[in-house]
């Protein structure tokens, strides 16, 4: 993974709103929630949600899938494994942080 995605995911996870929609997609399994129950469970306004949602969409986290006239958003579980996975590897980033001299 590289370094400029992980960090523009972290980024959109930074925000509280994007992170309760992300969660709850989370929770919600690889069948994903329709727009207007994920709109319901992190209650925020429609427009609100289609903002964050854009953002975490546009990051690779989010996958959203239309059926018939329902819009399906769900947890890209890849892209959460491969940041999970990225912030976990030992010895990359190219950092210096917490390196010992």
């Amino acid at each position: 993974m590289e370094i400029e995605l992980a960090a523009r995911q972290l980024e959109a996870l930074g925000n509280l709103t994007r992170l309760k929609v992300y969660r709850t997609l989370v929770r919600a399994g690889h069948d994903g929630l329709p727009v207007g129950a994920l709109q319901q469970r992190v209650d925020v306004p429609a427009s609100t949600l289609s903002h964050h949602l854009h953002r975490l969409i546009h990051t690779g986290l989010v996958v959203q899938e239309r059926r018939a006239t329902t819009l399906i958003c769900r947890a890209a579980y890849p892209a959460m494994t491969d940041l999970v996975g990225f912030l976990g590897e030992g010895g990359h980033g190219g950092g210096s942080a917490g390196s010992a001299s």
